[in-house]
């Protein structure tokens, strides 16, 4: 990464099925599958079990990679206090990568710099040792990238193929920075959308390279330089996750017929969450207004 520190491919999270549930035994599960880059937020309502499940491991802390993310501040609350209260339940003194989890919740003017500045303190202060974003646009991303010391190591994005198309503009900014990309949802096209166009290459490309679509899509992010945040509650599903690195490459025109069966079909969850939080805003806007009146 950009500050010096490395980040495993592979990662797995606690959100999604286990989002509010307690995280012990997929954390646990995926620990002895050998998974060593955890990632988990204050959003999915379960730092705590994923802390003991490290805790219970036994690994050393050094081993492992740990994230977490913040969504938003409590009234008074800092970005040094809101992390303090991730490490305490997470049972660590550090993690290696903090993000924000979005930019929407710090929208007035100056708040989203003000909060990147706040993001490079835990970083000098090792409470943090790497800082990022999450669910950035390249509007977003600019505004930090004009105020910062330390650039954002990745920004962890939904990224699949009915995704890819409208992620370029951003994705254009990280590579001319060097930041990284992360992914969420990348099974999208066999979890979200199993009748879209891209189903039949996945199955055609599967039995080109003798794995599964799960695993097309996979080798899919591997080549496009995507580190993967991937999830599931079955043991079989972990070592389909890991099999992947040792499968055939795509060939560029594997890639490219991927890429184009996406772009016949334009779907993203963030994209939906985005405007149900602005809608939100704009209620309450005009409730204020009303009341004023």
């Amino acid at each position: 990464m950009l500050d010096g520190h490395t980040i495993p491919q592979l990662g797995f999270g606690s959100g999604t099925a286990h989002y509010k549930q307690d995280a012990v035994k997929p954390i646990l599960m995926a620990l002895r599958a050998n998974y060593t880059h955890i990632d988990t937020a204050q959003m999915y309502d379960n730092e705590d079990t994923v802390g003991d499940a490290i805790s219970q491991s036994g690994i050393p802390r050094e081993k492992l990679f740990v994230t977490t993310k913040v969504l938003e501040l409590a009234e008074g609350e800092t970005i040094e206090d809101n992390l303090k209260g991730s490490l305490t339940k997470l049972k660590m003194d550090y993690v290696d990568l903090f993000l924000l989890h979005a930019a929407i919740k710090f929208d007035k003017p100056g708040q989203l710099e003000d909060v990147w500045k706040q993001m490079e303190a835990v970083k000098d202060m090792g409470l943090g040792r790497s800082i990022g974003v999450s669910n950035f646009q390249a509007g977003e991303l600019e505004r930090i990238l004009k105020v910062a010391r330390y650039k954002p190591v990745v920004n962890q994005l939904e990224f699949h193929p009915y995704a890819y198309a409208q992620l370029r503009p951003v994705l254009k900014l990280q590579e001319e920075h060097g930041i990284l990309t992360e992914s969420y949802g990348g099974l999208t096209p066999l979890t979200k959308k199993t009748d879209g166009p891209v189903n039949a290459v996945l199955v055609e490309l599967a039995a080109k390279i003798g794995g599964t679509q799960t695993q097309v899509l996979m080798k899919w992010l591997d080549q496009k330089g995507i580190i993967a945040v991937t999830t599931t509650s079955k043991e079989e599903r972990l070592k389909e996750y890991v099999d992947v690195y040792s499968l055939p490459n795509l060939t560029q025109e594997d890639i490219q017929a991927i890429e184009e069966a996406g772009a016949k079909l334009q779907y993203s969850r963030l994209a939906l969450y985005l405007e149900a939080e602005r809608k939100k805003a704009q209620e309450v806007r005009d409730g204020a207004q009303s009341t004023s009146a």
